[in-house]
């Protein structure tokens, strides 16, 4: 299992988070992920055998939600 951490231009309110959550929690090859309303970050762990980092970004991405940084380990 890999880890991301992306951090988000901005997240304007708690429903944004559990809208990313709940989007990352369907996701297959996600595990945990976690949005951090007052940092703007989005952490999970997943397997890169399933899903890529990438694949992770465009989803929120697509959400609605530009990335400043990313950060994989």
């Amino acid at each position: 299992m890999k880890k991301l951490e992306l951090t988000l231009e901005t997240l304007s309110c708690p429903s944004c988070v559990k809208r990313i959550e709940g989007t990352l929690n369907k996701t297959e090859g996600i595990k945990h992920p976690r949005v951090l309303f007052h940092s703007s970050k989005v952490k999970v762990q997943f397997d890169e055998s399933i899903i890529s980092a990438e694949d992770i970004s465009t989803i929120v991405e697509k959400l609605g939600f530009p990335i400043t940084h990313k950060k994989i380990a």
